[in-house]
């Protein structure tokens, strides 16, 4: 892949300077290690798919992968003592799938996982992030307002207020899943590459934390059963963390998240032999607000540059930027190959004001990042390379539910990237398709034959397309 990226020193610059000869400053470090991305172009070859990485001289690159063995759960499910039980609600394993679709989803996902007792010898992307069981329903304004809840907030909350508003729910419909903004991304990932569309199946695992109470052994017997490997041991006698989705008519939801055990992450060896043996790295950014998680993501990001990983972080939240503002900008520049934020996400990172457009948010962030993934709304999306911003028009649908349509979009720029992609338009409607797929239905997973949908017609359309994307092309929007 004709992509590279050179360590320079950084000079001040300003914005609008001439993209040939950017360079990244950021404005609270006299020096700092940064990258200039030099070219983002495949021209007419195609890379069929395989290992990427970056190596240690910076240089990003794409290998033919050897055949690996199939997907599996690192950790046994344990039993455990817990407070919730399962009475009130229902698996979602296939959200927005008909209600057979649970079983047909395992079939599938037991097809291409193959055994249980092997694991692969690399894996294409690791996710360090938080691990909540998703408890997801639907109510009305009222709702919100006796219990003195904000739309498009999220709030932490401790085990009392969570059993307060599990309570005001008794009597209601809702569903459980393995969620978590990352785990969201990482079952639509692994589902994208199930089977060997476009290249090789995908080989997909999480890190995180959680007890050793059913929550935690339901958590990882989902993720299992989605081909994400839960690589983490559980902790004894810890309770797992959740997140209380409530969504109103209009598609707008509240959020109530209890973090239990999924405040602790620990730095120790087994992560560290995981994230060598990784493609591509990514850091949930609800980590950030955790209590001395920073160290062990430092530690982690140093391995993973080490490696020749890539390292992705997801903005995650507009309150946790401004809290965190210093140590996000701590792993994003000097660590971070590719970021993914919404476009308020954007602005809090470059500290602009909500009148400053996402188009030039992105462009500002990308002299800092080598690849910017910005994403506004129905108003579509902007990938960001070298200064310039590609616009993404919105795919239609009917909005259900937006919860997740973050997590849809960037699954599709990190299987673009895996799948050897250049063409920045191509990997941006793919990612706003499947975002508007998760948006129609209720949840925020992406469903199994869905995500085979998308998976085959991405590969007919990349197969029958010989234009590549340069950065200087027509594509990108102009200064």
């Amino acid at each position: 892949m004709a992509l590279s990226l050179l360590p320079v020193s950084s000079p001040t610059f300003p914005l609008h300077h001439p993209p040939s000869s950017l360079y990244h400053h950021h404005p609270h470090r006299t020096k700092l290690q940064a990258l200039v991305f030099r070219k983002f172009s495949l021209g007419k070859e195609r890379v069929r798919g395989g290992f990427m990485g970056k190596k240690g001289g910076g240089f990003l690159w794409v290998s033919p992968s050897s055949s690996s063995s199939s997907l599996s759960v690192c950790w046994a499910s344990n039993g455990g003592g817990g407070d919730l039980g399962r009475d009130n609600y229902e698996e979602d394993d296939e959200a927005g799938d008909e209600s057979e679709a649970d079983d047909d989803g395992d079939e599938y996902d037991e097809e291409i996982s193959g055994s249980a007792s092997v694991l692969p010898e690399r894996w294409d992307v690791l996710g360090l992030g938080q691990a909540m069981v998703d408890f997801s329903g639907m109510v009305d304004d009222d709702f919100l307002e006796r219990l003195g809840l904000e739309k498009g907030t999220r709030k932490l909350v401790n085990h009392e207020e969570r059993g307060r508003v599990l309570r005001a729910m008794d009597g209601c419909s809702y569903k459980a899943a393995a969620g978590g903004s990352l785990s969201n991304s990482l079952v639509a990932l692994a589902r994208l590459g199930g089977k060997p569309i476009g290249g090789p199946a995908l080989n997909v695992a999480m890190t995180g934390s959680v007890g050793s109470d059913p929550l935690g052994g339901f958590y990882r017997e989902k993720l299992r059963r989605a081909n994400v490997a839960f690589c983490s041991e559980p902790i004894k006698d810890g309770t797992t963390g959740t997140v209380i989705v409530l969504t109103t008519p209009d598609a707008q939801r509240a959020m109530l998240a209890y973090q239990g055990t999924s405040s602790t992450i620990n730095y120790d060896p087994c992560l560290v032999n995981l994230i060598s043996k990784t493609n591509i790295f990514i850091v949930e950014g609800y980590l950030f607000e955790l209590p001395d998680t920073i160290r062990t993501i430092t530690k982690a990001c140093e391995v993973a540059h080490r490696s020749g990983a890539l390292v992705a972080v997801t903005a995650s939240d507009v309150t946790c930027i401004e809290r965190h503002y210093d140590d996000f900008w701590e792993i994003v520049g000097n660590y971070a190959d590719i970021v993914f934020a919404n476009s308020d996400e954007a602005r809090a990172f470059c500290h602009f004001s909500s009148k400053e457009s996402p188009e030039s948010t992105t462009r500002y962030l990308s002299h800092f990042v080598p690849l910017v993934s910005v994403t506004d709304g129905a108003r579509g999306s902007y990938i960001g390379v070298k200064g310039e911003a590609v616009y993404i028009p919105p795919s239609p649908c009917v909005p259900v539910d937006t919860c997740g349509a973050g997590d849809a979009y960037a699954s599709g720029i990190l299987y673009g990237i895996l799948r050897g992609v250049s063409d920045l338009k191509g990997m941006g409607a793919l990612a706003a398709r499947i975002a508007a797929t998760v948006v129609g239905q209720q949840g925020t997973r992406l469903s199994v034959r869905h995500a085979s949908e998308l998976a085959e017609s991405f590969a007919y359309r990349i197969k029958s397309s010989t234009v590549g994307s340069d950065i200087s092309s027509d594509h990108i929007s102009s200064l």
